[in-house]
């Protein structure tokens, strides 16, 4: 890899890329449509509108890599979900196929099977079970992610992220929680590993607590360094008493409960 896009630059999980891997690649062109600040040694810096096609073309022209983060980050309205993850998204892919990028390493989501419970572990072969709109939206990235790999051979590392951090904050990101050098660590098998083809894998941490089988990361070489369990004691003492019940059967939390309204929950 010579040069590598991390579009989404200006986010959490982008700002802290930026930092982790100065150096590593020969270029990094970062790009998000918010001022993410100029260019440092080694940087090219890059203000795009995803729904812009002209302009992503433009912003993925000679990269050999994408580190895909940009888009809609949580839940909103279908309007923005449609605009920022699912045009923005193709836009970004069929970009990609023009220019001939090698790679994609592409931020899905525990949202895209977060209707599973928590008392079952998951692996990254499992149906998917999206708790949101946001979660579709992650789970359409996945078979995009199949569609190109299959028909035009760019290779797709999609990282299904818990939730990144410095250190978890509450109850359920002791099992989904992932610091920053494990995903870094992640995002370079992703880009690196020479077999790569299409790959699902968990962006967590050594979590005791976690719910996911991450052996298919395992297998590609992934060796994380964290595990949430040292903050337990503390997280577990402050979290507030009555959660909902969806919130807290569900994996994905919160992001199950909000606008439920079967009548009947399905296993």
């Amino acid at each position: 890899m010579h040069r590598v896009l991390i579009t989404g630059a200006g986010g959490g999980i982008g700002r802290s890329l930026r930092e982790t891997l100065h150096g590593v690649y020969p270029v990094l062109r970062v790009s998000d449509r918010v001022d993410i600040g100029p260019a440092r040694a080694g940087e090219e810096v890059d203000r795009t509108e995803l729904a812009d096609r002209a302009a992503v073309e433009r912003m993925v022209e000679g990269c050999d890599g994408i580190i895909h983060l940009g888009g809609i980050s949580g839940e909103n309205t279908w309007e923005k979900i449609l605009e920022g993850n699912i045009v923005g998204l193709y836009n970004v892919f069929e970009a990609a196929r023009l220019a001939g990028v090698k790679r994609i390493v592409m931020a899905t989501s525990n949202h895209a099977v977060g209707f599973y419970r928590r008392d079952q572990t998951i692996n990254h072969n499992v149906m998917v079970r999206p708790d949101s709109r946001y979660g579709v939206s992650k789970a359409f990235s996945e078979a995009l992610g199949s569609l190109y790999s299959d028909k035009h051979g760019i290779g797709f590392f999609g990282v299904r992220i818990g939730n990144f951090g410095t250190r978890p904050i509450d109850k359920r990101r002791l099992s989904i929680w992932i610091s920053p050098r494990d995903l870094t660590q992640l995002v370079r098998i992703g880009l690196e590993h020479p077999d790569i083809r299409y790959e699902i894998v968990y962006g967590v941490s050594n979590n005791r607590r976690s719910w996911y089988d991450n052996s298919n990361a395992v297998r590609l070489g992934y060796r994380p360094q964290d595990d949430s369990e040292p903050y337990a004691a503390e997280v577990l003492a402050k979290e507030p008493a009555g959660a909902d019940p969806i919130a807290e059967r569900r994996q994905g939390g919160t992001f199950c409960a909000e606008e439920y309204s079967a009548e009947t929950e399905r296993d």
